[in-house]
């Protein structure tokens, strides 16, 4: 029997674990135990995703909570420890790049645990964000390194990882996407915000979301942006679901008289929303004309999607998106924002072509790739 645990923290984790959870569900001789650290807590952040994506409730909770990046990552490294020696499992799998995957995987390896890690590989050369420490880190003491993207396979070998650890799988929240891209768009969201014009399409919108804190913890920085959205806004409402942290900033700063209201029945303006539900958000993506943020996440289901993206960063760690998608890198300049929505609204949105494994299958190669590593490490161990 091989036993795994594998450890989800923040909803993009959600996404890249629900078609693993399902694929390992096939395979009688895995067992798999669920763990959420509790990193994102509130029922609009996690609960609801969970519903959502038809994941199993974890099979244990560490109700980590908020806190600084070390109080976060030690309070989840506090709670795996005795979960981990307890299930002994032959190996851990973390996904992504948020404080759970390095704090699970650190006191794995402690314990002399083999790591996989969905989504190596991944680099935005930019140690001033604590996604880069933590995808680095991971990477360095993880034994299998599952790759969405051919950048990835590049950093890493250039890293000095031996060849024979890196997978280029695709990407696992790709598949999420494809398996729920028809039941999203049965979602009464575009109803509700009065944007579905009849069954064949919607009047034209956008979509915006920030939540890194070099964009909303900056007073400047997020006028910048409101700013440059508000003046492209006056021709669309851009719908913007809004991150509690970031919420509680644009109060903090001011910054309430850029919004308008979800009740207020304009048709145009920056038209603020609580968080959404996945299936709610692949929908409101699906349909926009075109998506300002600062996720990764975001950047790459967009790209499937075909929808022209704009992304508030001076660099992005998923360059195939640039490549072969819809993206492009503007940073947070206000000027350089409303030049490149204009742009996007002025003319027909180009195609843009799926990176090679987007394809809807990464959770089965991940899976295989585990399966067969853990019966020639281990021979006899799904006896």
């Amino acid at each position: 029997m091989i036993r795994l645990l594998s450890v989800v923290g923040a909803r993009p984790n959600f996404m890249k674990i629900a078609p693993i959870v399902e694929e390992l569900n096939k395979f009688p001789d895995i067992e798999h135990c669920l763990v959420h650290s509790g990193q994102h807590y509130d029922d609009l952040l996690s609960g609801n995703f969970f519903a959502d994506l038809n994941l199993p409730k974890p099979d244990m909770n560490l109700q980590a909570g908020s806190g600084s990046h070390a109080v976060q990552t030690a309070e989840i490294m506090k709670g795996i420890e005795p979960i981990l020696r307890d299930y002994n499992p032959q190996m851990v799998l973390v996904v992504g790049d948020v404080n759970s995957t390095i704090a699970a995987a650190l006191t794995a390896v402690k314990l002399g645990i083999k790591v996989a890690h969905i989504e190596a590989g991944l680099r935005s050369f930019d140690m001033t964000m604590p996604e880069e420490i933590n995808r680095k880190l991971t990477d360095a003491i993880s034994t299998l390194l599952l790759v969405s993207e051919e950048s990835g396979v590049a950093n890493l070998k250039h890293e000095g990882v031996p060849a024979e650890q890196i997978f280029l799988v695709g990407n696992v929240m790709i598949d999420c996407l494809l398996r729920n891209r028809e039941l999203a768009r049965k979602s009464s969201i575009l109803d509700k915000l009065g944007v579905r014009q009849n069954s064949s399409g919607c009047r034209p919108y956008g979509v915006l979301t920030l939540h890194r804190p070099s964009n909303v913890e900056n007073p400047k920085t997020l006028q910048g942006i409101l700013s440059a959205v508000n003046c492209f806004a006056e021709e669309l409402p851009v719908f913007f679901p809004i991150h509690p942290r970031t919420r509680k900033n644009i109060e903090r700063f001011g910054l309430l008289p850029y919004l308008g209201s979800a009740a207020s029945g304009k048709s145009t303006g920056i038209v603020p929303l609580d968080p959404l539900g996945y299936l709610e958000f692949l929908s409101l993506n699906d349909c926009a004309r075109i998506v300002l943020t600062d996720s990764g996440g975001v950047q790459e289901e967009t790209t499937v999607l075909g929808v022209p993206c704009l992304t508030l960063r001076e660099n992005t760690e998923r360059p195939a998106t640039v490549l072969h998608g819809t993206n492009q890198v503007v940073g947070v300049d206000p000027d350089r924002i409303l030049a490149a929505a204009q742009s996007i609204l002025q003319k027909t949105s180009s195609p843009s072509r799926c990176p090679p494994l987007w394809d809807g299958k990464t959770a089965s190669r991940i899976v295989a790739i585990i399966r067969e590593y853990l019966q020639r490490d281990s021979p006899g161990v799904a006896g």
